[in-house]
């Protein structure tokens, strides 16, 4: 029981750190996805006859 206890603080710290990771990768793939987006739009504003993919 003592090993749990002693154990218990560092593994809710590394779950806890491994979730932030998680959501700072995530935010950053939305970002990337919404930038080049606007950059499409931008691109095919500006260029209303190239194609669209």
């Amino acid at each position: 029981m003592d090993v749990l206890a002693a154990v218990l603080p560092s593994a809710g710290l590394l779950v806890l750190f491994l979730l932030l990771v998680r959501s700072i990768l995530h935010a950053d793939r939305r970002e990337r996805a919404a930038e080049a987006q606007v950059r499409r739009e931008l691109r095919q504003s500006r260029d209303p006859g190239s194609p669209t993919s």
